[in-house]
């Protein structure tokens, strides 16, 4: 499907993305002093070339506002604000435009009847940063498009889950996400994959008849709808016919369809890789369901780190319309950052998916139950034991982040880590908002 370029519905909410993510790249500031200074680290990681793939007619880039610390910005600091030079590269400046261009007069239906939105209660003491309503014109629009895939071209569940399907709101999750979507188009990339995902979670792994007996086997066929079967003229046909087999597995087609057209086939080899990870997570999680193990802390938090939500922030440029080089992000640094923005997001939902997960028959492993168990704590102990896993997670991701950004300010390099640390709070509002599918425990 081609990209139809900017939705009647687009906002000016992307020129606001620049507000996100800056307590990440902020920190690069004190880093860029020296960074300056220390040519072989900024050597390590080459600056790519200027790529125009996947920008929409229209899209404006996304601007950055970066505080400078007293005395003025250091070189390598004026070389983050200012960007690239050059033909073909204003798009990708990370500084205000002195003279920005005109915005496109955009005939806009009426803005529906929306209701409030649901406030929700952040953890006490959970440390996160807080980020302004999404757009509610995109959040409306997504959500109809998607509800409209999931129903009509994937037969994705029965009428009597409607109501769940509504109430886990990803219009909204996937629009405070990627707030520097081009089109409504590209806001779809992230929604089918992640409504796919859970999926094949739910019905394969847990609410909707899931069950660790023979997961493997269900898991390595819905694999081979985002990572091909390359076999024999007679029997392809049989492999083909089986990606219709299941909800799961039409999911994961169609929503893998989609994405191989707006991406590089490196950005759509990176996913699949992840979502490898992800499906191994499962598998280890589903291992010590079917002995009854739980765990030591360390052990949990190593399936957590392959059972979460990496898959999502790791095609943040895919959805932003550009490219992260496959050499810059499969650097080390830049691996760590995202293994720590996903450890630290999928924390956010064992927290705040306790006392839900707690009510489901059987034991339902989460951080805080691990915590109990292996360390003989009490569950309110563990409870905020858990919240400062996540806390120093957290700070070590943005540690990194920023890091990296003072040794390789690349363009792309600073907008994807801005993407990734906006996708970090997005994940947090969902969850901190979703009070149809979560609510607190009586800790404090």
């Amino acid at each position: 499907m081609p990209d139809p370029g900017l939705s009647p519905l687009q906002s000016s909410l992307p020129a606001a993305a620049a507000r996100f993510g800056a307590h990440v790249l902020a920190e690069a500031l004190a880093h860029g002093r020296g960074a300056a200074e220390d040519a072989p680290a900024a050597a390590a990681l080459p600056l790519p070339p200027t790529l125009p793939f996947g920008r929409g007619p229209g899209a404006e880039a996304v601007p950055a506002d970066v505080p400078v610390p007293d005395g003025g910005p250091t070189p390598a600091m004026e070389r983050i604000l200012r960007g690239p030079s050059g033909l073909g590269t204003v798009a990708l400046s990370l500084a205000r435009r002195a003279e920005p261009p005109a915005p496109r007069v955009l005939e806009a239906p009426e803005p529906p009847e929306l209701p409030e939105p649901a406030v929700g209660r952040p953890i006490p003491g959970l440390y996160h940063h807080p980020v302004p309503e999404p757009d509610p014109l995109r959040v409306e629009e997504v959500s109809r498009r998607i509800k409209a895939w999931a129903l009509d071209e994937v037969e994705l569940y029965p009428e009597d889950w409607e109501d769940q399907f509504d109430g886990f709101s990803v219009g909204r999750y996937m629009v405070a996400c990627h707030p520097d979507a081009p089109s409504i188009e590209h806001l779809m990339i992230a929604t089918r994959l992640m409504v796919a995902e859970n999926a094949v979670d739910d019905c394969y792994c847990e609410d909707h008849g899931g069950s660790p007996i023979g997961l493997g086997g269900r898991l390595l066929l819905a694999h081979t709808a985002l990572d091909h079967l390359h076999t024999t003229k007679e029997y392809h046909p049989q492999w083909e016919e089986s990606l219709h087999a299941d909800a799961p597995r039409r999911a994961y087609r169609s929503a893998m369809e989609y994405f191989v057209r707006q991406s590089t086939p490196s950005q759509a080899d990176r996913y699949r890789h992840d979502m490898a990870r992800l499906h191994m997570g499962y598998l280890a999680e589903a291992a010590w369901a079917q002995t009854d193990h739980v765990p030591e802390v360390w052990e949990y938090l190593a399936m957590r780190q392959f059972n979460n939500f990496r898959p999502c922030p790791t095609i943040t440029d895919t959805v932003g319309g550009y490219e992260l080089p496959a050499d810059l992000h499969a650097q080390p640094a830049m691996q760590r950052v995202l293994a720590l923005a996903g450890n630290a997001t999928t924390i956010v939902n064992d927290l705040y998916s306790y006392t839900k997960e707690l009510a489901t028959p059987g034991k339902h492993l989460n951080l805080p139950v691990v915590i109990a168990e292996r360390e003989d704590l009490s569950d309110r102990e563990a409870y905020l034991k858990a919240v400062e896993v996540h806390n120093d997670l957290m700070r070590d991701f943005e540690s990194e982040a920023a890091a990296l950004a003072a040794a390789c300010p690349a363009p792309s390099v600073l907008r994807f880590l801005r993407g990734v640390a906006v996708w970090v709070d997005g994940n947090h509002y969902w969850h901190q908002t979703n009070t149809y599918r979560y609510s607190l425990p009586d800790f404090w």
